[in-house]
């Protein structure tokens, strides 16, 4: 009989492929019951698979001598399942070729996954060392991303810069905690628990966890200490630099990360109305509010879109914009899938419309920082230079001088944090002074 943990991994790669589910959530549902053991390979074998999708089909493809699209999908499922393991780790080989074959057992492909891991197992080496990333074409079959967007980040970043963050989204991502400064800083927090830290000063908040740790399950979360949050994350609070007493409008609160690392800054001074549209999120975020220890933020459950245009103007306006997320795929395995050019043109429409609300809400003098956590010029660099082009009061603000490790590649004041490059998320930010 197969493992459970390799039965597990098939079924979410199922759901994930077939039915369109989240890979988290389908793992969730599907290792209900698994021991600790099981649950960590059957989550290592699925979201690996997931991720290497692209290049596990080729190699699949190159041994069947057929598409995969034309397999029966049990078949692919166990197929992709057992060349990520004899591909990708090192598990042992007759294990991956056998549970793959007995997991394909009531279909009549069976003898197809015996035969072609069988033939994978003996040229893996070849075929893997056949493939490079000189083009965009070849480096999406590498690094297994959608080809647009190999081709996207190949005309954006250079043909190097490609590469390298390509390689670095099929890595584990970074595990940093945010300190909450009402409560504590980075050094006592990172004292405090229980796993291997580093201090990396910037953001000066930051701890980096280097250890397995469960950050909802430990007692400081719980006590309000710190917020998962990724370092670059943390440079759109820094970026807008509210002060205390101030009144602040951050657009798209929920989950709240964002929220309270101003009202941190703001030392819990002042006021911060939190826009949320959906009431689920909106409640989860007064609870985050909450547990962080903040008193100054008022949630309210509103399109920010929608904002009365003569209603009450902020001096500090934080947009951190529904994104594409492809800053973030190395640790969300199916978005790489999920995303295509039309989203993204989608999102750019959406984020337009908010940034001119955002630009309504901002009082003369005051101060507006955009947001994504994506890679994506349409979404970014692109967004904010229509919104100058289309409003004459806003003046960009020059961040770079402050957050020089986070500089954009390309210069022009805005922060692009890359994850090859400081080992962060995906993630960019610009701040702009209305003049008048």
């Amino acid at each position: 009989m197969p493992s459970d943990a390799r039965r597990v991994a098939l079924e979410v790669l199922r759901r994930t492929f077939e039915r369109a589910a989240y890979t988290d959530r389908a793992f969730q549902a599907a290792a209900h019951g698994l021991g600790q053991r099981d649950r960590a390979l059957a989550m290592r074998l699925a979201y690996g698979a997931v991720q290497r999708r692209a290049t596990l089909d080729h190699l699949i493809e190159c041994c069947a001598e057929r598409p995969v699209a034309k397999l029966d999908p049990l078949v692919a499922g166990a197929l992709r399942l057992g060349a990520y393991e004899l591909c990708f780790t090192h598990d042992a080989e007759h294990a991956a070729v056998n549970d793959a074959v007995e997991l394909a057992r009531d279909s009549p492909g069976k003898a197809l996954v015996n035969a072609v891991l069988r033939r994978l197992a003996r040229e893996k080496t070849q075929l893997l060392a056949a493939l490079d990333d000189r083009t965009p074409a070849g480096a999406a079959t590498l690094h297994s991303v959608p080809r647009w967007l190999a081709e996207e980040w190949f005309e954006s970043l250079g043909a190097d810069g490609a590469r390298a963050l390509l390689a670095r989204c099929n890595e584990p991502a970074e595990h940093a905690l945010r300190a909450n400064t009402l409560v504590t800083d980075a050094a006592n927090l990172a004292a405090a628990l229980d796993v291997q830290t580093t201090l990396p000063g910037d953001p000066p908040e930051a701890v980096i966890v280097r250890g397995q740790f469960d950050a909802h399950g430990s007692p400081l979360w719980s006590a309000g200490h710190f917020m998962p949050q990724s370092r670059a994350s943390m440079l759109s609070a820094h970026a807008l630099d509210p002060q205390p007493g101030e009144r602040v409008l951050d657009m798209c609160a929920a989950p709240g990360a964002k929220t309270t690392h101003l009202a941190a800054l703001m030392h819990d001074r002042g006021s911060i109305t939190a826009i949320e549209r959906h009431k689920g999120r909106a409640a989860a975020l007064r609870t985050t509010i909450a547990r962080m220890k903040v008193h100054i933020a008022d949630v309210q459950v509103a399109d920010v879109g929608e904002l009365p245009t003569k209603g009450p103007q902020f001096g500090c306006v934080l947009l951190d914009a529904p994104c594409s997320g492809l800053g973030t795929i190395h640790s969300r395995p199916d978005l790489r899938w999920r995303v295509s050019p039309d989203t993204v043109q989608v999102l750019a429409c959406e984020q337009a419309r908010l940034l001119s609300a955002a630009a309504l809400a901002t009082a003369p003098g005051g101060k507006l920082v955009y947001s994504t956590c994506t890679i994506s010029a349409a979404e970014n660099e692109r967004q904010i230079g229509a919104f100058l082009d289309g409003q004459q009061q806003f003046q960009a603000i020059d961040l770079e001088p402050l957050f020089p490790a986070w500089r954009h590649p390309r210069g022009g004041g805005q922060l692009l944090a890359l994850p090859h490059v400081q080992g962060s998320d995906g993630f960019f930010v610009a701040a702009l002074r209305r003049e008048g």
